[in-house]
């Protein structure tokens, strides 16, 4: 009997200017031996995890600081920067929540924050609160069964 399997190795780097990069790699095989598991896997992730980071090594595009303004400081929705509100109650106990259930070390996350956007997690706007957010679902995937790697955080639709 053949058993496939399928690995998947990603990641995504932070940038200056507000910018990142992202890669992955999927590869699928099959094993004619269920025992081939383990061993199979741990050289597959060792594989794609250097040919991941070989690749990113190449930065490419880099946008210098104030790449896309007009001369203006704007937050990107051509608002005035600074008129943009702050990081809301929801999204910062959101935050607290995955980091609660996965036993993260919030100094991680506060250096997240500012590899991603030069300030800790009380300076980030909404925007940015919500885009370290994602980052940190895709870093602490929970499992529900349905595939959603969200799981129990799943945000609530806005309300009218």
């Amino acid at each position: 009997m053949a058993v496939k399997l399928i690995a998947n190795y990603a990641k995504r780097l932070g940038l200056p200017g507000y910018s990142s990069h992202q890669f992955s790699v999927s590869v699928e095989t099959e094993l004619q031996n269920v025992t081939d598991v383990p061993g199979e896997s741990a050289k597959l992730y060792e594989s794609l995890q250097k040919a991941v980071d070989d690749q990113m090594q190449q930065t490419g595009f880099v946008p210098p600081d104030g790449y896309g303004m007009d001369g203006r400081q704007t937050n990107g929705n051509g608002h005035q920067a600074g008129n943009e509100a702050g990081i809301s109650e929801k999204q910062l106990d959101l935050i607290n929540r995955i980091v609660r259930e996965n036993n993260a070390n919030k100094a991680d996350i506060e250096n997240l924050a500012v590899q991603m956007f030069g300030g800790g997690v009380r300076t980030l706007n909404r925007m940015q609160a919500s885009n370290l957010i994602d980052e940190l679902f895709e870093k602490y995937p929970r499992r529900n069964g349905n595939g959603n790697g969200r799981g129990n955080y799943q945000r609530q639709p806005a309300r009218s």
